[in-house]
């Protein structure tokens, strides 16, 4: 059985990797602002007077979705699941002459930024709450821990297994990948759905361009890893116990 246990070791060896490949990508996509970015084509020139009020109303605290979201239209915004940032001119004194040095800042969202409601008019708090903006908002929060956190706990019983020197528990490790590559794949779709939704809202200026950014894509190629290490766990798993039965069927004969 040499050459059969070098099989799943291998299947094994290359699960793993996927696996850690996929949490390191899922984690920096937690952590990295450019989900989607805002392109503004045409460089306003009174951006330095306006750079100001922008950004004091961009990290006021009471800053409305649409203040925010108008800023990082006019500002080159990018956002992540956790902060937004604009790129403003470095220091925007009336008396300085147009500043072509700009500086990237960012706020972060509060965890009741997070939680709070979304209005069926952004900004508008008369006009009820938008139900599926809300709740995809929360699930994209909440999606890539439980992501991160199926795929350590899958980690955990992987280890476990191999101090047992049991395969067994492979196959809960396979299934914790998998459930952890659903979540990650939910938090795509719902990603897409809210930034779909809130351009409908409030649609993009003309000469502003928007797009998916790298950190968005990371967690796409982030869930069919975790889906090809699911695999891989239980098919190692799996054939491994038909070879191990076998193998006493033999001997008992």
């Amino acid at each position: 059985g040499a050459m059969m246990d070098n099989r799943f070791a291998t299947a094994l060896v290359i699960a793993c990797v996927l696996s850690l490949i996929s949490t390191i990508y899922m984690a920096a996509s937690i952590g990295t602002d450019f989900w989607y970015e805002y392109h503004t084509l045409s460089q306003a020139e009174n951006v330095s007077e306006a750079g100001r009020s922008i950004w004091e109303e961009f990290v006021s605290k009471d800053a409305d979705e649409k203040t925010y979201t108008d800023a990082l239209f006019r500002c080159n915004g990018t956002v992540g699941l956790w902060r937004r940032c604009i790129t403003v001119p470095k220091n925007s004194h009336w008396y300085s002459p147009p500043e072509t040095d700009m500086t990237t800042n960012c706020i972060s969202f509060s965890l009741s930024d997070q939680f709070v409601e979304k209005y069926i008019e952004p900004g508008n708090h008369n006009s009820g709450t938008d139900l599926n903006r809300t709740y995809l908002w929360r699930l994209q929060f909440l999606l890539p821990f439980v992501s991160i956190g199926l795929m350590c706990f899958g980690a955990l019983i992987g280890l476990c297994a191999c101090a047992c020197r049991s395969l067994y528990p492979a196959i809960a490790t396979g299934v914790l990948h998998f459930l952890a590559g659903m979540c990650t794949l939910g938090l795509v779709g719902c990603y897409v759905a809210g930034i779909e939704l809130l351009h409908r809202k409030l649609p993009l200026p003309e000469d502003v361009k928007g797009e998916f950014g790298w950190s968005f894509c990371l967690a796409c190629v982030s869930a069919p890893l975790q889906f090809m290490a699911a695999a891989l766990f239980i098919w190692a798993a799996r054939t491994n116990r038909k070879e191990f039965t076998l193998l006493k069927a033999y001997r008992v004969a």
